[in-house]
This record gives structure tokens, C-alpha cells and sequence, in this order.
């Protein structure tokens, strides 16, 4: 099957980006192949499209299954396996997410849980232990908003992100509020200095007037 100058550009671009998400790239291109196929692809024609042996094609698929981003599918007719990828992009992006905090962020929470657990034995320890503490607090608060944002359809999901920088502006005027009110209260209270030394100054006037007399 031969790729059209803009599928080929996709598919050595994903490839290329593959060490960067932690995959090689042979699985980077055979991911981009199936995202922008129109219809499955057994592994033989993937290995004729992209010029990989076959072994490394199938290794490639088998991590890929193993991610849950490539389906195994049956046509009729046909004894060969098929494969593609998810047909709802937002499922797919929640998966990747599933799949990387169990292979990545709870194994780290629980390695930091059991560092937590132990019993210090000198201030270097303490201080490590406060320090694993905050760690472990912001991971699990990142992880509460995560759960949360995937428990959304993909809808309300659309619209969360298209708040985002409202929200932002939102927590930025909040912040500067204090600051507009203090600013307030400091420029209030020389003016009315000013004005009490106005003040004085005329009430001792009328009293030079008043011995004059």
C-alpha cells in the first residue's frame, strides 16, 4: 500500500517522536499507519508499507495491544488478523492516560507511601520525608482532578478545556484583587495625612488671629 506524501510525513514523524513517549520506532509508525488507515490492516501489509520484517511488526502490535490503543479484529473471508485504533480520538486519549499512571505515576505513589512509612533515623531523613511528603500530596491531588476530569463524557470534556483560559483569567484577577485593595488603603491614608496638616495649619492661623486681637 503505497502512503501519500502527507501520510508518509505523519507516520516517520511519529516514529521519529516515538523515544521521546517512551516507545521505539517501529511502534510509533505502525500507530500513525492504523490511526489514518480507512479500514484494518493485517500485519503483513503493515510490514510492506512501512519496510519492517514481520517479527518486528508483530512485536510492535503486541506492545500496542498491550496499550490498549490497537484492536484486533476479524473480516469475513479473511483468515488473516486485522488491527486498528480506536475510532473516538477522546478514547483514546483517555486510555493512553489509564495506561500511563498504572505504568508510570502508581508505582511511584507507592514507593513514596512506603519511603513515608518509615521510621526516620536522623534530620536528613526528616527533611527527605518532608519533601516526599509534598511530592506525594501534589501527585495524589493531580491524580483526585484526573479521575474526576475522566468520570466527564467527552462533551463536557470539550467544554472544561475551552474554559481553560477563562479560568486562568479568572485566578489571576482573584489574586490581584487583595492587591488593588491594599493599593487602595495605602493611597487613602496619605491624603488624609495631607489633609490634617491642612487642617492644622488653619486651626493655628486662626489662633495667631485670634492673640493678634
Amino acid at each position: 500500500m503505497p502512503l501519500s506524501p502527507l501520510t508518509e510525513a505523519f507516520v516517520l514523524h511519529f516514529g521519529e517522536m516515538g523515544s521521546h513517549w517512551g516507545i521505539n520506532r517501529t511502534v510509533g509508525q505502525i500507530y500513525a499507519l492504523l490511526y489514518v488507515s480507512d479500514r484494518p490492516l493485517p500485519a503483513d501489509e503493515i510490514a510492506e508499507t512501512l519496510g519492517f520484517s514481520r517479527s518486528n511488526v508483530s512485536m510492535g502490535l503486541k506492545e500496542l495491544q498491550s496499550w490498549r490503543l490497537v484492536r484486533l479484529q476479524h473480516l469475513p473471508g479473511d483468515r488473516r488478523e486485522h488491527f486498528s485504533t480506536p475510532d473516538d480520538i477522546w478514547q483514546i486519549v483517555r486510555t493512553l492516560a489509564e495506561e500511563r499512571r498504572r505504568r508510570e505515576i502508581d508505582p511511584t505513589l507507592t514507593v513514596l507511601r512506603d519511603l513515608l512509612m518509615e521510621a526516620p533515623r536522623s534530620e536528613a531523613d526528616r527533611r527527605a520525608q518532608r519533601r516526599l511528603a509534598e511530592m506525594h500530596d501534589l501527585i495524589e491531588l493531580l491524580m483526585r482532578w484526573s479521575e474526576d476530569v475522566q468520570k466527564l463524557d467527552n462533551k463536557d470534556l470539550v467544554q472544561l478545556l475551552r474554559l481553560g483560559g477563562r479560568v486562568v483569567a479568572l485566578l489571576e484577577l482573584k489574586n490581584r484583587l487583595p492587591l488593588l485593595g491594599r493599593g487602595k488603603a495605602g493611597r487613602s491614608r496619605p491624603e488624609a495625612t495631607e489633609a490634617d496638616t491642612l487642617a492644622g495649619a488653619d486651626d493655628n492661623h486662626n489662633n495667631d488671629d485670634t492673640d493678634r486681637e
